[in-house]
């Protein structure tokens, strides 16, 4: 049966246009199963030959602790000494941290397709979650490529696996406004010869 979806409210595109990266959190809990419930809609990303390249690593709670010390290990003594206080309040304030764990392919072409994957799924969790009112950031930290942050984040992240991304997730205290984007117009080349 075919159904006319020009009757249907568009919400996909409203959810893609106003989601925004949220890095100020309330104290609300985000709850583990919440999380998991987002992630069973997020792993529905394409991927191909269904390889499904991902796993993932939660933090709550005084499991935040352990991810924070894991982050501060990796600074040099001055960042530490400028920087470690407001990082661990920080990381213990934000109710879950999420690792998405890539597990890396030898093959190039096959690299590729998965790591697309892994950011096709991440991008699925932020929508979905945005629509139930949960913010996240997705960072790209320069501790995730250091030895000592893999080694002591608790559950070791294992060689032949990549950390594409931490995303620092809770319901947003402060929602940003919405920053400008170019057309696709004035990207757009077309070919028709």
């Amino acid at each position: 049966m075919h159904t006319d979806r020009s009757a249907l409210p568009n919400t996909v595109s409203q959810i893609i246009k106003e989601r925004r990266t949220v890095r100020v959190f309330k104290d609300d809990a985000v709850s583990v199963e919440t999380l998991t419930e987002l992630l069973d809609v997020a792993v529905w990303a394409p991927n191909h030959n269904l390889r499904e390249p991902w796993r993932f690593i939660v933090y709550e709670g005084e499991g935040r602790k352990i991810f924070a010390d894991a982050v501060l290990s990796t600074f040099s003594p001055e960042e530490l000494a400028k920087y470690g206080e407001h990082r661990m309040k920080e990381y213990m304030h934000t109710p879950l941290h999420l690792m998405v764990v890539l597990k890396e392919d030898p093959r190039q072409k096959q690299w590729d397709e998965d790591f697309s994957a892994v950011c096709c799924l991440i991008q699925n969790l932020q929508l979905a979650a945005w629509e139930q009112g949960i913010g996240m950031v997705w960072k790209s930290n320069p501790y995730m490529y250091n030895p000592k942050f893999r080694d002591e984040s608790g559950v070791g992240v294992r060689p032949g696996e990549k950390i594409v991304a931490v995303l620092h997730i809770g319901y947003p205290r402060v929602i940003p406004n919405a920053a400008p984007r170019t057309s696709a117009r004035e990207l757009l080349t077309i070919v028709n010869k």
